[in-house]
Formats: C-alpha cells, sequence, structure tokens
C-alpha cells in the first residue's frame, strides 16, 4: 500500500470516530494498530503523527478504557513535538483532555484544553511537506478536536469561536463529509448551549439556540446526504442522526417528532446525545399532555446514565426536566419553594460556569507565556533552518555525557553530505537550504527518540547515541544513508551521506570523539561515499560499499 493510501484509510477511521458514533469495535481498533505499525516501520514523522491519532481516537470513541489510550498520547505528544509538528501537538492536547474529561476529570481536561488553545495561538506556518490543503484539513479537524472537548466542558462561548475558526478551514478544503460533520458539531454545541440558558432562565436566547441549531441541521442534510461514511440508509439525517432530530424538536416540539425521537433515543451512543434526544421527546410528549409518558422517558434516561461519570452540564439538565414534570402535583406553596431553591441553585452554578471560562483562559494565557519563554530559551540553542539542535546545543550535552559517562556507551557520529556543493553551484542556496532541512528530517527520523542530531556546520550533521553499542548505531546510521538515498530526485537534489560514527573512549574528552569521528567520516568519503565508517577502539575500519565496523583490540 502506498503512502498516500495508508494515510488516506487512517483518516476515513478518523472520521468515523470522531463524532457521537456508536462504539468503535475491536475490528476498527485492530486495524488502526496495523496502520501505525507499518506507519512507524515507514519512519516518516507526519504519516506516523496522524495514524498515531486515529489509533487515539478510535479507542477514546469506543468502549475501550480511556486507560488504554494513555500510552499512545504520551507517544503521540513525544513525537510531535521532537518533530516539530505544531498542529498535531495541539491535536494531541485536545484528545488528551477528552480521555481526562471521559475519565471524570474536568479539571485535568480544561487544563489540556488550555494547553492546545495556547499552541493553536501561535504563528502557524504551513507545513509544505504534505501540501497547504492537507494542512488545513488536519488544522481544521484539531480544532474540531478542541471544540468539541470545550463544548463537553460547557465552555460553550470559546467552543463556538473554535469552531468558527474550523469552519473557515473547512469551507476552503473541506469535502462534504468535513462539511456535514462540522455543522452537526455546531448543532450539537448550540443544543447544549440552549439548555444551559434555560437554566438560568434565559429562554428567548434559548429558543434562539435552538431555532439556529434546527436551521444548520437542515443544512446539512445535502452534504450528509453525499459523505458515505455517515449513511445507514436512504432515510434522511433526522431519522439517523439523534442530535439532528433532537434539533428539530427542540425547536419546535409538536407530535410530529415524537415517534421518530423514540427511534432516535434507542439509536443515541454517548451520553450527551441521549440527553439532548430524551430532553426533546419529553418536551414534544408534554406539549401533547402526555405528562407521565414523558416523565418516563427521562426517568429511563437518568436510569441508563447512572454510572457514568461524564457530561455533568447536561446531566443536570436532564435531572431539571425530571424535576420539573415530576413536580407538576405539588402544591402552589411546594412548587413555589421548589423553584425558588432550584432558581439560587442554577445562578450558582452559572457563577461556576463563569469562572470556569475565567480559568479556561488564564491557562491559556499562562501555557501561552511559557511556550513563548521555551522558545526563546530553545532558539539560542536551535539551528534556525533545520529546527535541530545547533553547535552550542551539541556541546552541552556531549560535555554532559562525557562527564558522566556511566556503565552506558557512547557513540558519536559525524555525518557529511556528499555533492551537496553542486546543488548549490547548480541550483540556488534556497534549493541548497531545502535540502538540508529534508536530509535533517531523516537523519533525526531514522535514530532513537532520546539520540541527539544536530547540526554542526554547514552541510555538517553530528549524531549521538547514548547507550548504543557501536554496532547498534551502526546499523542505525546505515538506516539513515540508505534513506537519504532513496529520497525523490526533487527532495534530495541526488546528496548521499558520508558518516564517520566512533564509541567513545574511557577519559577521552569531547573535542577528541568529535576529532575522531571526523577522521573516520573521511574514509567513508575516500571510499566513494554514501556510507558509514566505524571505529572501534583504537582502529579506524577502511569502509567497504555501505559500511564497516573494525573489531574491538583487532590488529
Amino acid at each position: 500500500m502506498s503512502d498516500a493510501w495508508l494515510v488516506g484509510r487512517a483518516r476515513e477511521l478518523a472520521m468515523s470516530s470522531g463524532g457521537d458514533v456508536e462504539g468503535t469495535s475491536d475490528t476498527a481498533v485492530a486495524e488502526a494498530d496495523r496502520l501505525l505499525a507499518e506507519a512507524q516501520r515507514r519512519g516518516e514523522p507526519r504519516m506516523v503523527a496522524q495514524v498515531l491519532r486515529t489509533s487515539c481516537l478510535v479507542r477514546l470513541s469506543g468502549a475501550h478504557s480511556p486507560n488504554e489510550t494513555d500510552p499512545l498520547l504520551d507517544e503521540m505528544i513525544a513525537h510531535t513535538r521532537r518533530h516539530g509538528l505544531t498542529v498535531m501537538e495541539a491535536g494531541a492536547h485536545a484528545l488528551r483532555g477528552r480521555r481526562f474529561f471521559l475519565g471524570g476529570y474536568e479539571d485535568e481536561a480544561l487544563t489540556s484544553a488550555a494547553r492546545a488553545l495556547a499552541i493553536l495561538d501561535e504563528d502557524l506556518t504551513p507545513d509544505t511537506l504534505i501540501g497547504v490543503r492537507s494542512w488545513t484539513r488536519l488544522l481544521s479537524a484539531v480544532l474540531v478536536d478542541i471544540g468539541q472537548l470545550l463544548s463537553q466542558l460547557g465552555v460553550y462561548e470559546i467552543a463556538s469561536g473554535v469552531f468558527n475558526r474550523a469552519g473557515a478551514a473547512i469551507r476552503g478544503d473541506g469535502g462534504p463529509y468535513e462539511i456535514a460533520e462540522h455543522m452537526i458539531n455546531q448543532t450539537r454545541l448550540l443544543l447544549g448551549w440552549g439548555l444551559r440558558l434555560e437554566r438560568v432562565g434565559q429562554y428567548d436566547k434559548a429558543a434562539e439556540k435552538f431555532l439556529t441549531a434546527s436551521a444548520i441541521a437542515a443544512a446539512a442534510e445535502v452534504p450528509w446526504r453525499n459523505s458515505q461514511p455517515t449513511r445507514l440508509s436512504e432515510a434522511p439525517a433526522a431519522e439517523q442522526l439523534p442530535v439532528v432530530g433532537a434539533a428539530h424538536a427542540l425547536a419546535r416540539p409538536g407530535a410530529e417528532h415524537i415517534d421518530r425521537l423514540r427511534g432516535l433515543t434507542d439509536r443515541a451512543a454517548s451520553p450527551r446525545e441521549l440527553i439532548m434526544v430524551s430532553i426533546a421527546l419529553a418536551r414534544c410528549l408534554e406539549r401533547e399532555d402526555r405528562f407521565s409518558e414523558a416523565i418516563h422517558v427521562l426517568a429511563g434516561a437518568a436510569d441508563r446514565l447512572l454510572n457514568d461519570t461524564t457530561e455533568n452540564t447536561l446531566r443536570l439538565c436532564l435531572m431539571r426536566e425530571f424535576a420539573r414534570l415530576s413536580g407538576s402535583e405539588q402544591t402552589e406553596i411546594g412548587a413555589n419553594a421548589l423553584e425558588q431553591y432550584a432558581t439560587e441553585l442554577e445562578h450558582e452554578m452559572w457563577q461556576m460556569g463563569e469562572s470556569k471560562v475565567t480559568s479556561l483562559q488564564t491557562r491559556r494565557e499562562h501555557e501561552r507565556l511559557s511556550r513563548e519563554h521555551g522558545a526563546i530559551s530553545q532558539q539560542a540553542k536551535q539551528d534556525p533552518l533545520t529546527g535541530l539542535p545547533n553547535r552550542r546545543a551539541l556541546d552541552e550535552r556531549l560535555e554532559g555525557l562525557v562527564a558522566a559517562p556511566g556503565d552506558q556507551p557512547l557513540a558519536v557520529a559525524l555525518v557529511d553530505l556528499d555533492g551537496f556543493k553542486g546543488v548549490n553551484d547548480r541550483a540556488s542556496h534556497a534549493e541548497g537550504d531545502d535540502v538540508l532541512r529534508v536530509v535533517a528530517s531523516t537523519l533525526r527520523s531514522a535514530v532513537r527518540g532520546d539520540d541527539m542530531v544536530a547540526r554542526y556546520g554547514g552541510d555538517e550533521f553530528v549524531v549521538l547515541l547514548p547507550g548504543a553499542p557501536l554496532s547498534a548505531a551502526e546499523a542505525a546510521l546505515s538506516r539513515a544513508v540508505d534513506a537519504v538515498a532513496r529520497l525523490p530526485m526533487d527532495l534530495s537534489r541526488g546528496v548521499t551521506l558520508s558518516i564517520g560514527v566512533i564509541s567513545l573512549r574511557p577519559q577521552e574528552s569531547a573535542a577528541q570523539a568529535l576529532a575522531r569521528a571526523d577522521a573516520a567520516m573521511y574514509l567513508a568519503k575516500r571510499d566513494g561515499g554514501n556510507g558509514v565508517a566505524a571505529v572501534a577502539g583504537d582502529t579506524v575500519s577502511e569502509p567497504n560499499s555501505r559500511s564497516a565496523v573494525a573489531v574491538e583490540g583487532a590488529p
């Protein structure tokens, strides 16, 4: 399968897991894991990040324990940060927030949302290696992840702004599925917002939200009908998607919605869809004076949610509706007392909601300032062209490893580009810069996460491989040589790598180690380049076509 097919299939799985759909099957999880294993084998950082997102989503959207997602989320955050994939890093924090939310940790989820927003507050530059359109699609998908999380947390105003930002990206580059899903997300947001407004007596504003939600849901019918992944039959979306049916019923309650909503109540897969459909159905039944049936619907929903720890904001809406209908037979004094108590409670809860918004904005600003400070510190140790650590960062790391060697080996490699001068002479320095960036990314991907790849100067790089025996280091660097040699000509311009690698001697200084790695690199050059020359002990080996390793202590 091609790289494009692999990413496309992962995207399909992610789309089917992005909304409130029925629990993802073990088959989908297994397929996502197979795609991830293949992406990791190929090693392209952007591909790995996108498939990691899919593996997380299918678990978070299914019946799997949120704890199962933790190792993948840790890997995704570390991977995206290491490769400078800013948008995907924000997406990783949004998914971590969803994981916290599903586990009942709303405060931690709020912090993750703030972190994701702070990352996207930075100046974002499209990733030209995947193309502007693909990058825009990734940005919109991440914004949707953040918007859904904020909506679940009840921070509706900020969630609305995030969805609007996602909509701007989707309108330019989205297909029917993205457009339909965006409109359904907006519908879901407006319904939750309207129910929340009702709890503080703002019925006119709530009614406006419900009418707008119904209009958006109706407009979503055409793109939804054209998006194959979501279609279950030829029936309209209002008969298949709980949130759409609920939007029409809450906007204009009536008998015509009752039968449809009963079916959608059984189909609702998530707590928030169940709550919205149940409240909508109860109001339609109430309009027809079928109070006992309405109470039974709400009681049934409450019973289904008995052990659920999520959707606290919407669950309170459900219980309020249940109390309102159940209390209709009380005396006027009792009803008034209950109503007064409920009003006081709701205003207190509203103030708590306002505090949540303030808390989110404060944390967002804190994260933004922290990242700015970290970026300034990082820039002092980062090569601006390749994004790799610079000579200053390399010297600090190498000196630290040399000063505290412990019992672990340390391999030091010097990498030089074969034919790079010709690129600048034949083409331009701008194209030469592009080649350096591509080679730097390829080299970084070929080694372990704990290894350091630094730009040494010009077209030379240094790789530090702590804990790696010389044979393992040589194997990893040979993979880098092969990966660069396999790059398309329009990316590599024909350059290859000559690498010299040595194993640090006892009592050897950093300068001495780099000098020996440099000498080994020139052996690879003299053998025609495009290979690895390794040094074991005091001996420098003559490299064969690809690589050569001298045995420790050999004559």
